[in-house]
């Protein structure tokens, strides 16, 4: 999260983490929380135009289903899943399951 609120505030990693305490800090991730921002959140904007675009064009006898933002966003996989599709993601290992979990909440890659 320090990546992306030190970019929003036009500041290096290091300089943010300087002058913003964990209290603030803190209300920076409500924030973030309520209105997120960043190329994802852009990303996303783009791809819900380009699928109301396409699905004001859309020929309804060739292709019954609607576009969704994430037939438009390639790096959105999981997204193109239909809910019913989607279940839990479940680990044999502990540990691994945890950095997983941490991984989702806090937008960083398990290791």
């Amino acid at each position: 999260m320090w990546f992306r609120l030190a970019l929003a505030l036009g500041m290096s990693v290091k300089r943010a983490q300087q002058e913003i305490d964990s209290h603030e800090f803190g209300y920076w991730l409500a924030y973030y929380g309520l209105e997120p921002w960043g190329e994802k959140v852009a990303d996303m904007r783009h791809g819900i135009a380009v699928a109301t675009l396409a699905n004001i064009n859309r020929n309804s006898e060739a292709r019954p289903d609607a576009y969704l933002p994430a037939d438009f966003i390639p790096w959105l996989e999981s997204d193109r899943q239909k809910p019913e599709e989607k279940g839990p993601i479940l680990l044999d290992e502990p540990g691994a399951q945890t950095r997983l979990i941490k991984a989702a909440v806090f937008g960083c890659r398990p290791v």
